[in-house]
């Protein structure tokens, strides 16, 4: 797996919980080649991604993985970096090579630790594609205690799934064929 560059991607002092890019990389495509690039999005593209997802964007400039097995390409995976609450959180939002969440890793997180996601949480996001109950208090349980970490992650995931739609030229809430 080509992860050399990839590897100085931890924050200082991570918590329990937070992974490097690296690992996340690694636990989402095993046995892949990853190649790192970034996505810069054109004004038409920030509206046509906020009109998907309904959420607000964070910027223009997203780092982007591509994973490919034997040439063919095997998922795609986004940094989304936000304010949970207060403070900054970057999720490594890794998906199949048809559109659908692979998995959802914590790789930045500097709120209190009891404010952070548990892993198991994060894992009612995997196969999900975008759809109108994608979203906390709908088809998301919420985090007891951490309200705003959790609408945080769930506008992270919509964002990067109507990103990745957006890129890959697809039509709304189509998986791949």
């Amino acid at each position: 797996m080509a992860l050399g560059v990839l590897a100085a991607g931890g924050a200082p002092d991570a918590q329990e919980g937070v992974i490097t890019r690296a690992e996340a990389l690694a636990l989402a495509y095993p046995d892949a080649r990853v190649t790192r690039d970034r996505v810069i999005l054109t004004s038409e593209q920030m509206v046509a991604v906020a009109a998907r997802a309904r959420v607000g964007m964070q910027g223009r400039i997203f780092p982007r993985y591509i994973a490919r097995r034997d040439g063919a390409v095997v998922g795609r995976a986004y940094i989304d970096t936000h304010i949970a609450k207060t403070e900054r959180q970057s999720l490594l939002i890794s998906l199949e090579a048809d559109g659908r969440v692979k998995r959802v890793d914590v790789t930045v997180f500097f709120e209190p630790a009891q404010y952070m996601a548990p892993s198991e949480w994060l894992r009612q996001f995997d196969g999900q594609v975008l759809h109108e109950k994608l979203a906390v208090r709908r088809g998301i349980r919420p985090i007891a205690g951490a309200s705003f970490t959790g609408r945080a992650i769930s506008n992270a995931v919509r964002r990067v799934l109507a990103l990745d739609q957006v890129l890959q030229g697809r039509a709304s809430g189509d998986p791949a064929p």
